[in-house]
């Protein structure tokens, strides 16, 4: 290699190393993403409101990974416990919702932050929540609190924020504890309630609801907006929380196929025994069991075949004489070979000899070496000639 392409490829591997510097070093992008997450340290995670959560509940904050129904279910609570729900979207089965409302008339409280909510729920409140969809994420929202004693917790989110409000509800039962105020598209102000106490069932249970889900993320607790959190929370009973960690858009889901046989508990040691029981077998298999020996095929006696072309080749050319003469030839060495007899005479004691160790009789053996007597001494031979001393041949070799 030359002086020049030695200098291109140092030029061309020190571009790729500092493409790759530059690639490591370069500061990750924020993720944006739907959270609501305990363990979400990312703008729309729920990881400081979670870790300060103990200063509105009465003891530790229990967590809940399950559904609603899953989790209540096999539950009972000597005291009131408050369940919290925050996420960009909530929705409940006929289940849930059942559970859920059973929960609130054994005196519970449930707490629901949500953009949109769905579920039968909201049906048996008599609520129903519209979202503002023009400008999402940049309408300005003026989120304000009812009570005079609180005005001074309100605040104006600019941005990272979904307006949501409760388009109608139950004025009977329903108390308005806050309201939202944005520019609709006329840019004129309008007010909507946007976080409302439903009280339910006769063991003074309620659920209470907001429409703004954002106000708790990480983003905005720490932009100087955390007031305006802490005093949605205030309205919370004083008793042990709940928090749901199932109804979230951050939620950790487990996408392995093996995900049904992990989640069950008697699938999940029959599979891990299996895999036990298969990495032994693997292991004394290996060490017990001797190599697979290959198989030798065994080489093909080629010299009957090069004989058989060779022979076919002078048969084709006419040339008897040549052919009579290499099978004299062979004949003769086949008697020095087997019987050790010298073939220079072919006298009568020759004769008789071979008769002996041949076991033929002395007359065919006369016959034999008469003929080829005969052929040797003639000039010019036909096909006859080659076809009888042939049969004389083979004759003399059955016996």
């Amino acid at each position: 290699m030359d002086k020049r392409s030695k200098i291109a490829l140092y030029i061309i591997g020190a571009v790729i190393v500092f493409m790759m510097i530059a690639e490591i070093a370069k500061p990750k992008a924020l993720n944006w993403r739907n959270s609501y997450s305990a363990a979400d340290k990312i703008p729309l995670g729920c990881f400081v409101l979670f870790n300060e959560l103990e200063t509105f509940s009465k003891g530790d904050v229990l967590v809940s990974k399950q559904s609603v129904y899953e989790y209540l279910k096999d539950q009972e609570f000597s005291e009131p416990k408050s369940l919290m729900l925050i996420n960009n979207l909530v929705s409940f089965d006929n289940e849930e919702s059942n559970a859920l409302m059973k929960f609130v008339e054994d005196g519970n409280t449930v707490f629901i932050s949500s953009s949109y909510f769905y579920g039968n729920v909201l049906d048996t409140l008599n609520v129903s929540v519209q979202k503002q969809y023009t400008d999402i994420y940049r309408k300005e929202a003026k989120n304000k609190f009812t009570s005079p004693h609180l005005q001074d917790n309100n605040r104006l989110y600019k941005d990272v924020i979904e307006n949501s409000f409760f388009e109608s509800i139950d004025t009977l039962k329903t108390t308005v504890l806050g309201t939202l105020t944005s520019k609709n598209e006329d840019d004129e102000d309008e007010t909507h309630a946007n976080f409302i106490k439903v009280d339910f069932g006769k063991n003074n249970g309620q659920f209470i609801l907001h429409t703004n889900p954002f106000a708790f993320t990480n983003y905005h607790l720490l932009n100087d907006n955390e007031n305006y959190a802490a005093t949605v929370l205030s309205y919370l009973p004083k008793q042990q929380i709940i928090w749901d960690n199932n109804y979230k858009s951050g939620r950790k889901i487990i996408t392995s196929p093996l995900r049904f046989i992990l989640s069950n508990s008697a699938l999940k040691w029959a599979f891990y025994i299996s895999m036990f029981g298969l990495i032994l077998f693997v292991i004394f298999r290996g060490k017990r069991t001797q190599r697979i020996i290959p198989v030798i095929k065994k080489l093909d006696n080629a010299t009957v075949d090069f004989t058989r072309t060779i022979g076919e080749l002078y048969y084709q050319h006419g040339n008897f004489t040549n052919i009579i003469q290499k099978k004299i030839q062979y004949f003769l060495e086949h008697i020095r070979t087997r019987y050790y007899l010298e073939t220079n005479q072919f006298n009568s004691k020759f004769i008789d000899n071979l008769a002996a160790k041949s076991s033929n009789t002395k007359e065919e053996t006369k016959n034999l070496v008469d003929y080829i007597v005969f052929l040797k001494s003639k000039p010019y031979h036909t096909e006859q000639d080659l076809i009888e001393l042939n049969k004389k041949i083979e004759h003399f070799k059955r016996t």
